[in-house]
């Protein structure tokens, strides 16, 4: 943790908070953290409560909805809906970014796009002053592409036999 500029920074933010706030400063908010900060890309609430047993730390449920909740409005965790579930990836060192997300298996990737980063930094808002952003591309990933291909060339190989 230590070691970490982006964990110590997020760390302090979080204590930074609990004492403006008069909360309490929990082992268990710190575990469950320095977690979400240690997994690579977007997991899952499932994922990461593997990971806290794996590193012999177990919480609640509620603790750790709870935690990621908190973590959410200090915009240090973001969460996306997909049709395949909730997902969710550390956001602190990653504000500004693009995703694509395949809507047959949910894969969600990030991509760079270049021209998107400049039409965002040249957008004028009126009387709103943009901090971050993140922006979703829905598609189909060439994975699902190709199955769809091969289930559809089968498919009509079976009706070609069919018909002769």
């Amino acid at each position: 943790m230590r070691n970490d500029p982006v964990k110590s920074t997020v760390r302090q933010i979080l204590t930074n908070h609990l004492e403006v706030n008069k909360h309490r400063k929990t082992p268990e908010r710190y575990a469950i953290l320095d977690a979400v900060y240690s997994m690579k890309g977007h997991f899952t609430m499932e994922e990461l409560d593997g990971y806290l047993s794996e590193h012999s730390f177990r919480v609640s449920r509620a603790t750790l909805y709870n935690a990621m909740r908190l973590f959410q409005e200090l915009r240090l965790v973001t969460k996306h809906h997909l049709t395949s579930g909730t997902m969710f990836e550390a956001a602190y060192a990653s504000r500004n970014h693009c995703h694509q997300i395949c809507t047959v298996c949910g894969k969600m990737t990030e991509v760079r796009v270049p021209e998107v980063v400049q039409a965002v930094n040249r957008a004028r808002l009126k009387r709103f002053r943009k901090d971050t952003y993140s922006i979703d591309f829905y598609g189909i990933c060439s994975t699902c592409q190709a199955k769809i291909t091969r289930k559809k060339s089968k498919a009509e190989k079976s009706n070609n036999k069919k018909n002769k």
